[in-house]
């Protein structure tokens, strides 16, 4: 709702100490440049390995924020932090940016997953990921995807659902992953969701995926629906 309320929403990191910040700074009218003196600080997302950090953003159609946010780095995510279900790390968000409640400068959505659930933190809406990069919305269909880039085997695309665990770092792609092989599930109960697609680095399939959206224009028919 730019032309109305001239708001544009930033995710960068920031050190002493790590972290990754999501703010809100406004663009005065006949202006390209916001305003820095209007930052507004919605989130601050310790990082204590000082890696991963992700921080994609998208805008779905129901006018919520979805946040990625990576598990905060080193091998295996050795806290297993993309797992727990009470931190932010390895994490897709969905905030209401619209309105606040009396505890944070945003409200989280009543319909998220695991919205009163004591043992969860509210604002997640899917986990289970590395350092997801690339958030997008299928115009057509509303679907969101998301690229998360792998350790050494897997890179994968993955279509968000609601309450989705995508298995990072209990699996890597479709497999378990060789450091938890004798250890037992953080979430002991929840299925996983297995990536669209995933392929590897040895292969000379790819590189780091960062990105990608689903195409729905006019110009290149070919890539019409395709990822």
């Amino acid at each position: 709702d730019f032309a109305r309320n001239r708001r544009v929403y930033l995710s960068y990191s920031q050190s002493d100490p790590r972290r990754n910040v999501l703010s809100v700074m406004t663009v005065p009218e006949g202006s390209f440049a916001a305003d820095p003196s209007s930052e507004r600080v919605l989130m601050e997302i310790p990082h204590q390995l000082a890696d991963h950090f992700s921080g994609s953003m998208a805008f779905g159609s129901d006018g919520m924020l979805y946040f990625s946010v990576g598990d905060g780095g080193l091998r295996d995510d050795p806290m297993r932090m993309a797992q727990h279900p009470f931190l932010l790390q390895g994490k897709i968000l969905r905030l209401d940016v619209n309105t606040k409640d009396d505890e944070r400068p945003y409200r989280i959505p009543a319909d998220n997953p695991f919205i009163g659930q004591q043992e969860w933190r509210g604002e997640i809406y899917a986990l289970g990921f590395r350092n997801p990069w690339g958030l997008s919305f299928d115009p057509q269909t509303g679907e969101l995807w998301a690229a998360d880039v792998g350790q050494d085997r897997f890179e994968e695309v993955n279509r968000i659902v609601a309450g989705g665990n995508y298995g990072w770092s209990e699996r890597d792609g479709t497999e378990r992953l060789e450091s938890r092989k004798d250890q037992p599930p953080v979430i002991p109960t929840t299925p996983y969701q297995d990536p669209v697609h995933s392929y590897s680095r040895f292969d000379g399939d790819g590189i780091c995926i960062v990105g990608g959206m689903v195409y729905r224009g006019t110009r290149l028919s070919g890539l019409h629906g395709r990822y």
